[in-house]
């Protein structure tokens, strides 16, 4: 069975016949999915590897980390500015002309587009993260005008990409990042307000096309994952297990929505101790998948920055390859 077939009968819970892998690092493991990420590149320059401009009109910057930095400058800070501001072009032929080629280097795997900084990321990009906060309060009628124009550039740019390939992707990936180490950003109440409408048209445009939708969200996000189901994501990649509770956490939503996961990101893998991540990717396959799928196992990508030691990401993809072993002896105890 090829990869493409694995990683879909994960996603739908069509019992594949071992745990797809998402990882780029080594020839050890499985590497069934192809992500494309041209969709993003700026044509003002901005780009992960290239601070500057991007095509919104937001000014990256690098931090000391080697990271791809953050906006330090919001062109929409001075509500006033709004009234002349115009988005980037959706269907601008820069964002597709790379695509093609990095499309038919895919092979038999399942193909990822990404899409980034989608709603309440591309939001506070533009307008700054402390006024965005208080805006859900002071300006909420000015939020619910620019995330309309943030959402029909998502879907106006993401229908021509579906008019150049359509079925030759397979799942896109979202990002929205929606908490610190404690909680969310905001109340599930101004969530539903102001996102969960929107996300529901993201997704079914993504659904219409034919395609998954892949989820990807940092920190506590506990009290919006019932919410992201309902509304529709198929796959969502969350980093941190042993933030959201690794075993509470899985129990409450496994056979409910694919985990795009791996060893926790923060604390497990940059102690590096072999032991820890053999055991921590065990727990993943017994409390976060089902044996009729539910479960791809990701790469972070920059063990650099994670202060991860050489060889530990082997480690996990070793321990995940041998992990499944815990479906049969949950199947033993009647689990």
């Amino acid at each position: 069975m090829h990869s493409r077939e694995i990683v879909r009968r994960a996603i739908e819970f069509g019992s594949p016949p071992r745990l797809p892998f998402w990882q780029h690092a080594t020839s050890a493991a499985p590497d069934d999915v192809w992500d494309i990420w041209e969709m993003d590149r700026a044509q003002a320059g901005w780009f992960f590897d290239h601070p500057g401009l991007d095509d919104w009109g937001c000014l990256w910057e690098r931090t000391d980390a080697k990271s791809m930095g953050q906006v330090v400058a919001h062109p929409l800070a001075d509500w006033a500015a709004f009234a002349r501001y115009h988005p980037p072009r959706p269907r601008n032929p820069f964002y597709f002309d790379r695509i093609e080629p990095m499309l038919q280097q895919a092979g038999d795997r399942y193909v990822v587009v990404t899409a980034h900084f989608n709603l309440i990321e591309r939001l506070h990009m533009l307008r700054g993260f402390a006024e965005t906060m208080n805006d859900f309060y002071a300006a909420p009628k000015r939020i619910e005008r620019l995330l309309d124009l943030i959402l029909e550039f998502k879907i106006e740019q993401l229908a021509e990409l579906n008019r150049r390939f359509g079925d030759r992707v397979h799942g896109i990936f979202l990002t929205d990042d929606w908490g610190t180490q404690q909680g969310t950003f905001i109340s599930l109440e101004l969530f539903d307000r102001h996102f969960a409408a929107r996300y529901a048209r993201l997704f079914e445009a993504i659904h219409r096309a034919g395609w998954h939708v892949f989820f990807h969200s940092c920190g506590k996000v506990n009290a919006f994952v019932p919410r992201l189901i309902e509304l529709g994501v198929d796959v969502l990649n969350l980093q941190q297990p042993r933030t959201y509770g690794l075993e509470t956490f899985g129990e409450q939503f496994r056979g409910k929505v694919c985990f795009l996961t791996t060893v926790d990101i923060q604390t497990t893998l940059p102690r590096g101790i072999e032991s820890e991540v053999r055991e921590e990717a065990r727990q993943l396959v017994r409390h976060w998948s089902t044996p009729a799928g539910g479960l791809i196992v990701f790469n972070y990508g920059d063990p650099a920055i994670l202060h991860i030691p050489e060889g530990v990401a082997e480690i996990m993809f070793d321990a995940f390859i041998n992990a499944t072993d815990c479906w049969r002896e949950q199947d033993s105890h009647g689990e």
